[in-house]
């Protein structure tokens, strides 16, 4: 595996490359308290091209800021840092990754080529009205930053998730993408953001091995 670290403002981002190759690269984007596993994952061995996995700030070999203040919009824009490092990719989201790639998708339609959302941890979220006001004070050491940030583990499980905030991404990725069907559901868990998209028409219902044979197979139309 041979990673590469990109900057993003005080942030440094692991890359990692866990499979070569050419075409259109797969980047998979891991769950609430994990990082980009070490082998592709059973579930991506059917991508014939590249395989890449980003660690989000605060998790695996990225940065772990000071005092959290933690957000999916920030965890968008790790993303978005990679996508200007490798270009047009296919994102297959497991979890909290899942809701990113949906966010992603929308954001930048022109860079993504299809995104797969799976099942794994953080997918629910802190659901989609806010909690009570509370202060987060995490059990964590005096000297070197522990990965995954326990701010991280606190505060990404509570982001508010409203299921129109999410369909309005959704929508973005329909309308602009250019594909026919840029976002497939594969997770079996349904919260209330997931319910919204699946309701959109276009939205594909399906398994992710399926979906990945199929923005795979996608020829993007060049643009003059």
């Amino acid at each position: 595996m041979t990673t590469t670290l990109l900057t993003h403002v005080r942030v440094s981002l692991a890359l990692h490359e866990l499979r070569g190759g050419d075409g259109r690269p797969l980047l998979l984007l891991h769950g609430l308290g994990e990082a980009t596993p070490t082998t592709v994952p059973l579930l991506a061995r059917v991508w014939p091209g590249p395989v890449f996995g980003l660690d989000f700030t605060g998790h695996g070999e990225s940065t772990v800021p000071a005092g959290g203040g933690y957000t999916a919009e920030i965890l968008m824009a790790d993303v978005d840092t990679a996508l200007h490092h490798l270009g047009e990719a296919t994102l297959l989201g497991r979890g909290l990754g899942a809701y990113v790639a949906l966010l992603v998708a929308g954001a930048r339609p022109s860079l993504v080529t299809g995104a797969v959302l799976c099942d794994g941890p953080g997918l629910a979220g802190g659901g989609p009205a806010p909690h009570t006001p509370s202060i987060t004070a995490p059990a964590i050491g005096p000297s070197t930053p522990v990965s995954p940030d326990p701010f991280a583990l606190a505060e990404l499980s509570r982001d508010v998730r409203p299921a129109d905030y999410a369909s309005t991404y959704a929508r973005q990725a329909l309308e602009f993408s250019g594909l026919e069907a840029p976002i497939t559901v594969a997770a079996v868990v349904r919260p209330p953001w997931l319910e919204a998209i699946v309701a959109q028409p276009g939205v594909v219902v399906g398994r992710a091995g399926d979906a990945l044979g199929r923005y795979a197979a996608v020829v993007r139309p060049l643009v003059s």
